[in-house]
């Protein structure tokens, strides 16, 4: 591999990815580093309910399919395979990756990071006097009284380094962030030291880019009609360089588009402030600089880094009991008085609300004035019950709602039979300082313990000039925001992110201006009466808002149709806002 520049391809974005990923990224074209990321917050869950019915369970079943495709290409091509595939039980997937190269008969040397996983030491750090408090809500642990299912900390890239450079073909890992996927192999292969703080930040902008695969090469993509081939995006490629600056992009012949705009959109998601952080450093979104180097190329770089903070994050998930759903499908006349007899009637059925411990309605108006086709004269009311005990939300519930079928308002169906009880988890996102993380490396027969990296005070940096003209005046046109503005949004945990982005500086001008917090609010009821956080990164010409709360408490517990608000920046685009005419020339 020549230094001057380290490929790494990433093949995955999510448990239950395009499985033909790895082979395409393997065949397509040269790469030194294969990537895959598996996990988030409600992957954990999943594979904890795997390991409760399979003790040898608890990782990415499908990496392993993958892997049949390529390990033997990525062997003889010394290729290096870094995953965070490992979930609840890396040992167990590096074993079997180990008897994989044993049934293909080749040898590869194999590596699984542990010590993510906290749930053993909650007592000890509890005793030790760690109140591991929610990040958004301040309570502590031991105020929850439930059972916790998962704790797992957010380990960093230097692990990674560590097993490359002992000779490690494979590394199988844990709950790492997203971005050591990239940072420890940029690490390792350009020799950085553990204060090289631009660089390692560089990495962490690379690693969150590309680990989403497809979403910064075209897809979910707001200008999606830009986007050739969509059908079939092609995964991304970071071409890494010693001094931490990377281009984006992707094998040729491939589906799919990288532009200065796809890049932008995935740098927006799932993000807060400025500073992202990282066990590895601390990385100034402030600061990236991002340039249309050609065709499907973009250059990234000016990334400034600072030291990462004292604390790792927790991702701890508890059992928060059991819950179902039942949908009533109103059609055509008097939909709110039918939705009012249909609650009422099964109220009165299963001994009212109070009888469960939660219960959340949502009327949704999908109806038309004279509807061309019975569809269009469709609502949904959707009832969903939560409690403790699985028998008060279980058949008990749903069959009375069934009942209800030849008594009940005219036209009277629901979307789905009745279903029995599911246990859902809850996130609960906390701190611990990193010290007391045990961090280690497993290779062959040896463990080896990897440091926290020392933190440091914040450094002075630099933010790029960016020279904006005042926002345009005149005459106003009502119309959709997404006219002008793209949009890439999120989860994380209970809260729902939204980056709003332009591409033109006298666009950006007007959107930093007209947006405000206050505006936001009103042109997103839902966020009424929770608290909106709001950033700007003219660097990008982006906004950002946090809406702290939208999704309750996290994917799994969250009763909205798109818990995880995927949707949400479209909403928002879809908004009609007052746009100055002289934007709309061009």
């Amino acid at each position: 591999m020549a230094k001057d520049v380290l490929r790494i391809a990433n093949c995955s974005g999510f448990y239950g990815d395009r499985l033909s990923a790895a082979r395409e990224m393997v065949e397509g074209g040269p790469i030194d580093v294969l990537t895959g990321d598996y996990l988030a917050e409600l992957t954990m869950m999943i594979l904890f309910k795997d390991r409760q019915k399979d003790p040898t369970a608890g990782y990415a079943r499908t990496f392993l399919r993958q892997m049949e495709d390529v390990l033997a290409t990525c062997a003889q091509r010394r290729i290096k395979i870094v995953s965070n595939a490992g979930g609840l039980n890396p040992a167990g997937l590096a074993h079997q990756v180990r008897e994989l190269a044993r049934r293909l008969g080749i040898q590869v040397r194999v590596a699984h990071i542990e010590g993510d996983d906290l749930l053993p030491r909650l007592p000890e750090l509890q005793a030790q006097g760690l109140e591991l408090r929610h990040m958004d809500k301040d309570i502590p642990l031991r105020d929850l009284g439930a059972q916790v299912l998962t704790a797992n900390a957010y380990l960093g890239g230097w692990g990674i380094a560590e097993a490359l450079r002992r000779g490690a073909d494979v590394v199988i890992c844990p709950r790492v962030t997203d971005a050591a996927l990239v940072v420890g192999p940029a690490a390792w292969y350009f020799d950085w030291a553990r204060d090289d703080w631009d660089r390692l930040a560089s990495a962490i902008v690379a690693g969150h880019i590309i680990e989403c695969g497809p979403q910064c090469t075209g897809g979910n993509y707001s200008f999606f009609r830009e986007v050739p081939a969509i059908e079939r995006i092609g995964f991304p490629l970071a071409e890494m360089h010693p001094d931490g600056s990377f281009v984006i992009t992707k094998h040729p012949g491939t589906g799919g588009l990288v532009s200065v705009g796809t890049v932008t959109a995935q740098l927006l998601y799932e993000i807060q402030g400025p500073r992202y952080f990282n066990p590895d450093a601390t990385a100034r979104f402030d600061t990236i600089q991002l340039r249309q180097e050609g065709p499907d190329r973009v250059l990234v770089h000016g990334v400034r880094g600072e030291p990462p903070p004292p604390t790792t994050k927790v991702c701890i998930n508890y059992l928060g009991g059991y819950r179902n759903s039942v949908t009533f499908v109103l059609c055509g006349l008097d939909i709110d008085e039918k939705a009012k007899l249909a609650q009422d009637t099964l109220w009165s059925l299963v001994g009212g609300k109070d009888h469960f411990a939660e219960v959340f309605v949502d009327l949704v108006r999908w109806d038309r004035p004279n509807p061309r086709r019975n569809e269009e004269a469709f609502a949904h009311l959707t009832v969903v019950v939560k409690d403790p005990d699985p028998s008060k939300v279980g058949r008990a519930f749903t069959n009375k709602a069934i009942e209800m079928a030849l008594a009940n308002y005219p036209g009277f169906f629901v979307t789905h039979p009745p279903t029995d009880a599911s246990p859902y988890g809850v996130y609960w996102p906390t701190l611990v300082p990193s010290e007391l993380v045990e961090h280690r490396v497993v290779l062959d027969d040896a463990t080896i313990p990897i440091e926290p990296v020392a933190t440091g005070p914040s450094r002075e940096v630099e933010l790029p000039v960016v020279e904006l003209p005042p926002p345009p005046e005149g005459e106003t046109l009502r119309l959709p925001l997404g006219l002008l503005a793209g949009a890439r949004s999120g989860d994380k945990g209970g809260n729902a992110n939204v980056g709003l982005w332009t591409r033109r500086p006298e666009a950006f001008s007007w959107l930093r201006t007209y947006l405000t917090t206050e505006r936001f609010r009103q042109l997103v009821p839902e966020a009424a009466g929770l608290k909106v956080e709001r950033y700007e990164f003219p660097n990008l010409l982006a906004l950002n808002f946090i809406v702290c709360g939208l999704l309750g408490d996290g994917v799994a517990a969250s009763t909205r149709m798109d818990p995880q608000a995927k949707s949400f920046g479209e909403y928002v685009r879809a908004k009609v806002v007052e746009i100055p005419r002289a934007l709309l020339a061009e």
